[in-house]
């Protein structure tokens, strides 16, 4: 069974590679752009309702919100790359990187919350201020900040390579050298390669608030128009339980990413054996986050 799941994972990392370099990704995202578009009216529909105060149109609102969160969640974004791309770098738990992107998912609505309430009762923005500031300065600081993300993960990956270098060759290299076998328990009182169990383990908040920010800084437009056009038709509550609502859509769609990147990289891992995967997490790490840095980079510039 675990044969089994390890070349179902090297298969899903493989198909995810294909589509990328034959322009699936492109096509998903045309997709899900002209599915947004179709849902706008059934949005203004379900919100005319709420106003009318029409039984059940809480319901239908949330249901479409709901929708309209897992349509534009399944188009590129800022989101699923990022945290894809730390699933895949870091040996992070499925579970604990789920709860990221969730957390990642309603922080992101939090913001477009914020945003829209300090923008109309203290600067009397607009809704079309308010989504270019969104679609330009906040996307810049998001891009510039998942960029940070993958220059912290070149780092580390090469400071793990530079501490395999230092400390020489694996356990059993060691012992077949004349040296005793190093491990967790050998007593010599120095620190030798992690234990599985070390590696899994959380990474620090500092990586957790680093995921969660450069997410959340760039809201979704559809929730922002969503907050205006409720708070001016004086049902601002509708339009906060909505912008959540789309926020847990986002979240279905994300945590299905994070599923993903887990389950290929453990494929992959798994296929070279427990006694090498050590050695090959920092390349795994330092390959991602040059790919992370490099595109953020150029998607930040090409914001500017």
């Amino acid at each position: 069974m675990r044969r089994v799941l390890t070349l179902a994972g090297i298969g899903v990392a493989g198909a995810l590679a294909l589509v990328w370099v034959l322009g699936g990704f492109d096509a998903l995202g045309r997709m899900a752009t002209e599915a947004q578009r179709a849902m706008q009216a059934p949005l203004a529909g379900a919100v005319r309702a709420v106003q009318a105060g029409e039984p059940a149109a809480w319901v239908g609102l949330m249901v479409v919100c709901f929708g309209y969160g897992v349509v534009h969640a399944a188009g590129p974004g800022h989101g699923k790359f990022v945290i894809g791309g730390y699933g895949v770098a870091r040996r992070v738990p499925m579970l604990r990187l789920s709860v990221v992107a969730l957390a990642a998912s309603l922080a992101q609505a939090a913001v477009a919350v914020g945003l829209v309430y300090a923008g109309v009762l203290l600067l009397g923005w607009g809704r079309e201020r308010m989504v270019g500031l969104a679609e330009g300065a906040l996307a810049v600081v998001s891009w510039a900040a998942i960029g940070g993300i993958g220059l912290w993960l070149v780092w580390r990956g090469g400071r793990g390579l530079w501490r395999q270098r230092a400390e020489g060759q694996d356990p059993d290299d060691h012992a077949h050298r004349g040296h005793h076998p190093h491990g967790e328990d050998c007593g010599c009182g120095h620190a030798h390669a992690p234990s599985a169990a070390q590696l899994a383990e959380a990474q620090g908040w500092r990586d957790t608030l680093a995921l969660i920010g450069g997410v959340a800084v760039r809201p979704c437009s559809g929730a922002l128009f969503l907050l205006i056009l409720t708070f001016q038709l004086g049902i601002g509550a509708a339009g906060v339980a909505g912008a959540f609502a789309m926020g847990l859509g986002v979240a279905v769609v994300t945590m299905a990413v994070a599923l993903l990147a887990v389950w290929s990289r453990e494929g992959a891992l798994a296929s070279l054996g427990e006694a090498r995967i050590w050695r090959a997490l920092p390349v795994l790490e330092l390959a991602a986050g040059v790919i992370i840095a490099v595109l953020a980079f150029g998607l930040m510039r090409a914001a500017l």
